[in-house]
């Protein structure tokens, strides 16, 4: 299945993308894609749902409603750093031996089509094609990659938009430079597990104003999903919900010689195979 959310911002309802690729309403069955609903098996009550109510059977949304994060927002959102080694290498920083953590603010998350806005004072806002891992069930000291796969409630395209003076040159605080508003859309869909032959081999792309910027798969990645999954819990305890973001490849406005950074009026379009397309004007804030 793969789930959506779509209405104004802050009074999304949940619906599911069709077969056919139409958007169905299910607000009259589902409050929300969000901790209740997922804590709450809700994947396996959508499963027995959608088993008898044919997709053809449910309203269809207006195709001007506008395109949500196909998750509410988030108890907490999970990001890991230079976790493609090319990646790490335009960075001009060594490969790391463990994953890289740091958080970003669960207010960040807007929809895939949503404006992006430039931070007041910013010279350095960044792209960042990546992979997004939901979380299905409570987790905490998980054992193996097997257990860590029972925990995926889907995956879904996310963009990790950084502000790169403000992570780097001020203090050094990551958390900083990616917390900025609209900082991270999501979607436009949320594909459960048996969407995603591998999700270990999705290619995955990032332009700017129609000039490719990055080119990656997710088989790159120094650590992979269920790795990252099995690790974080051993630190935190993941909650239904709750976003990982799994890392970017190569390509980002850093790590081009010289640094190009996003500005008022840029287009950013970005996609992963099987997850769908994002595409976001920049505005300043």
């Amino acid at each position: 299945m793969r789930l959506i959310r779509f209405g104004a911002l802050g009074k999304e309802k949940p619906g599911i993308l069709s077969a056919d690729g139409k958007r169905r309403d299910l607000s009259a069955h589902f409050t929300d894609w969000n901790y209740g609903f997922f804590n709450d098996v809700g994947l396996d009550r959508l499963a027995k749902f959608a088993a008898t109510h044919p997709a053809e059977s449910l309203p269809a949304v207006d195709d001007k409603e506008r395109w949500g994060s196909p998750i509410a927002r988030p108890g907490k959102i999970i990001c890991i750093g230079l976790n493609y080694s090319d990646h790490a290498k335009e960075s001009g920083m060594p490969i790391p031996t463990e994953p890289i953590v740091f958080m970003k603010a669960a207010n960040t998350v807007v929809g895939p089509y949503d404006q992006l806005l430039i931070p007041r004072k910013s010279a350095k806002t960044d792209w960042e094609v990546e992979l997004g891992v939901v979380i299905g069930r409570t987790s905490r000291y998980l054992e193996s990659h097997q257990d860590a796969a029972a925990c995926v409630a889907g995956y879904t395209l996310t963009h990790d938009v950084s502000e790169r003076e403000f992570q780097l040159e001020r203090g050094g605080q990551w958390s900083k430079g990616k917390s900025c508003d609209t900082f991270n859309p999501l979607g436009p869909w949320l594909a459960t597990p048996a969407e995603i032959e591998n999700v270990e081999d999705l290619p995955m792309k990032l332009s700017v104003n129609g000039q490719p910027r990055q080119n990656g798969n997710t088989s790159t990645m120094i650590f992979g999903v269920m790795e990252l999954i099995r690790y974080l819990s051993q630190f935190m305890t993941l909650e239904p919900g709750d976003l990982i973001s799994t890392g970017t490849p190569p390509g980002v406005g850093l790590g081009m010689k010289p640094p190009q950074f996003l500005k008022a009026g840029d287009v950013v379009e970005l996609e992963i195979a099987g997850l769908g397309k994002q595409r976001q004007v920049c505005g300043q804030a």
